[in-house]
């Protein structure tokens, strides 16, 4: 299966639904594309939703840190939500969880942008 994207607000929220895998070439771009864009329409504060994404390479990884430092660049914050079993193995190993704030509940995670509270799960 081929990565999609697919973006919807909750509020303030943009959150983008990712499917497929996320390597090299289609999948990268899929990422890198949607964050310029939630950027470029002033939205700054995107969660990614990750329950669908089966597999990430190095090039999904890079694209991670990218749309990282693009959302913190703009002045926004990135998030995840719903990291499932290989990609939340790889996320471990490579220590992503320093990084992102991670969720496993859509609803706390929306509101986690608003308070300075929440900061997420972290797993370790």
């Amino acid at each position: 299966m081929s990565a999609k994207a697919t973006v919807r607000d909750v509020g303030d929220v943009a959150i983008v639904d990712l499917a497929g895998r996320i390597t090299l070439g289609e999948g990268s771009g899929v990422i890198r594309t949607t964050v310029k864009d939630l950027i470029a329409s002033g939205r700054k504060n995107v969660l990614l939703n990750l329950k669908d994404a089966s597999f990430f390479d190095s090039a999904g990884l890079g694209e991670l840190v990218s749309a990282f430092a693009s959302v913190s660049n703009a002045g926004g914050h990135i998030k995840l939500l719903h990291v499932q079993g290989k990609v939340r193995d790889l996320l471990q190993v490579v220590r992503f969880y320093a990084v992102f704030p991670v969720f496993d509940d859509e609803a706390t995670a929306v509101r986690s942008f608003s308070s300075s509270a929440a900061a997420g799960k972290l797993f370790l």
